[in-house]
């Protein structure tokens, strides 16, 4: 089974959408492409290309996105609360951001999420806790958590999409 759909330099959102849905549909039966989806953010450009490619999926599929930031804590003690505090609520100020950039009037069901602990290990528990049908990521990300990355491969069960 192919897990990985990689989206080259130059593509066309309609186009590819189009042709990544047929190619799914035939490899994995339109079932579990109703499924949710994933997607990995860290608020770079890169991820917001691979969120603007996420809602255009979920909007042609139908189905819910939840957009995912993790984050590690290097704090001792007490500070882990502050620290942690101070992260969602930063996180959650950018997601405003892109929330009213790309979100708001899609008509898309979505939520957003801020889990500690590496990429790998938060997406395969939402695999375990959802059914979805594709995690999406930026390149960028997936060259900055490489460490992660070949862990998540090994986990994944649903195809990744990688948008550059």
């Amino acid at each position: 089974m192919i897990k990985i759909i990689f989206l080259g330099e130059q593509y066309r959102w309609a186009k590819k959408i189009n042709a990544v849905c047929l190619f799914l549909n035939k490899s994995f039966g339109k079932t579990n492409m109703t499924n949710g989806i994933i997607c990995t953010t860290d608020f770079s450009d890169s991820s917001k290309e691979a969120l603007k490619w996420s809602i255009r999926l979920a909007t042609k599929l139908g189905s819910r996105l939840t957009i995912l930031y993790t984050y590690r804590l290097f704090k001792q003690n007490d500070e882990i609360i502050q620290a942690k505090r101070k992260i969602d609520e930063e996180a959650l100020k950018d997601f405003a951001v892109l929330e009213k950039e790309l979100l708001a009037g899609s008509g898309i069901d979505y939520d957003f999420e801020t889990e500690v602990g590496f990429i790998d290990d938060r997406i395969a528990e939402h695999l375990k806790k959802n059914k979805l049908s594709f995690l999406v990521m930026s390149k960028g990300m997936s060259i900055r958590n490489k460490e992660t990355f070949d862990d998540l491969l090994a986990k994944l069960k649903i195809p990744l999409v990688i948008v550059p």
